[in-house]
């Protein structure tokens, strides 16, 4: 996707920015309360369900609709992007497999969870030491 800095295109990402950061927070609330907290049900429901739209949305986006300039950035960069990042990693990886790049789609999420949790422990860390 062509990166676009016009104003109706970062309008449309913060629109959809926070309807998905609402949603995100509304979802997550909800399974809370209706699951409890004992595993993070509400973060696997979103990123579940962020998947689940980012294929629906791409496909009807580049296959189908072939809708104005505006969707994409509404839709997939800004709700989907703060509803859940997960749904964008996971289309990078089934486009590894797709193009027959197993390395890169065995590499990919290993080096993500493993990059991801090193530094936010170090971010830990770096508070607990020095704050």
């Amino acid at each position: 996707m062509p990166v676009s800095f016009t104003i109706p295109a970062l309008l449309a990402i913060a629109i959809g920015g926070a309807l998905g950061a609402l949603s995100r927070y509304l979802l997550v609330l909800w399974s809370v309360q209706r699951f409890g907290d004992a595993f993070p049900w509400g973060t696997l429901l979103v990123n579940a369900l962020g998947a689940l739209l980012a294929g629906i949305l791409i496909a009807l986006l580049q296959e189908r609709l072939l809708l104005g300039n505006l969707w994409r950035p509404l839709l997939l960069v800004g709700l989907l992007g703060s509803l859940t990042t997960f749904s964008m990693f996971a289309l990078e990886l089934y486009q590894f497999l797709e193009r027959g790049q197993i390395a890169l789609a065995i590499g990919y999420p290993l080096l993500s969870i493993l990059l991801c949790v090193s530094l936010l422990w170090c971010g830990l860390l770096l508070v607990r030491l020095f704050v």
